[in-house]
């Protein structure tokens, strides 16, 4: 994200040029280090990645609450798409479907595990292999 700093005009034709062969991009670990609002407003991405030591702790901690929520709102009016890390409870799962959050991860849903142990609808081992 450093070398994004240098040229976020040309970066996002970069972005623009990859989009029409399908890829999709995402703003990571937003709310952290060099992930701010100014690159949501500058770059044309697709998912904006809320970082997980905002949501860690949004239980219990009504400042990450109202951030995450903040991050939902903005993202929502910029037209794009939310992803929560770190989601580690079905409560912290329900507290995010209700703040409108569009996808999340983490150890609540499945932990990480080999590419060959997977066995996903639509065959992931076959498109990886």
């Amino acid at each position: 994200e450093t070398a994004v700093v240098e040229n976020l005009a040309q970066m996002d034709l970069v972005i623009e040029e990859l989009r029409v062969l399908g890829c999709r991009f995402s703003l990571d670990d937003f709310g952290t280090g060099m992930a701010s609002y100014s690159y949501l407003k500058r770059l044309s991405v697709d998912y904006l990645k809320i970082d997980g030591s905002f949501i860690r702790n949004i239980l219990a901690d009504s400042v990450d609450q109202a951030m995450v929520r903040s991050m939902q709102e903005v993202a929502s009016e910029v037209r794009v798409k939310t992803i929560a890390e770190q989601v580690d409870s079905n409560e912290a799962l329900q507290l995010l479907k209700k703040i409108g959050i569009d996808y999340v991860q983490g150890y609540h849903l499945h932990r990480p595990q080999p590419l060959d142990e997977i066995r996903l609808e639509g065959g992931i081992n076959e498109q990886v292999a």
